[in-house]
């Protein structure tokens, strides 16, 4: 084990660089608010829930809510579920009432959404 102090001496007369790690990185500006849908099939949300039976086993459950009506359009539920599936369940699900003008993906606090 070596003294810190003695480390970055040693580095600074090798005349070499400690490499510093970058800080968190922070939205850049403000957000705009979402505008509120005015009608049915303006907008459509997208959610995953997850879950697990009692003997252990985990589900998923896709969710496709109208955020006017606050309809469920699709609800889905599997062990698994590809993005193939999910792909072919919004297809469906713009195929039966009109297109919505905007998809939202509803993500936990770690991510950002994916489809807007």
């Amino acid at each position: 084990m070596i003294n810190h102090k003695k480390f970055r001496r040693l580095y600074r007369e090798e005349r070499l660089q400690v490499r510093r790690r970058g800080g968190r990185k922070r939205a850049l500006g403000t957000r705009a608010p979402m505008a509120l849908p005015q009608g049915r099939n303006q907008r459509w949300s997208l959610d995953f829930v997850s879950d697990a039976f009692s003997c252990g086993r985990r589900f998923r459950i896709f969710a496709v809510v109208d955020d006017f009506t606050r309809e469920c359009v699709r609800l889905i539920a599997d062990t698994s579920i590809s993005g193939l599936r999910v792909a072919r369940e919004l297809d469906w699900a713009i195929a039966e009432p009109a297109l919505p003008n905007v998809l939202r993906h509803r993500t936990d606090q770690h991510g950002d959404p994916a489809l807007t």
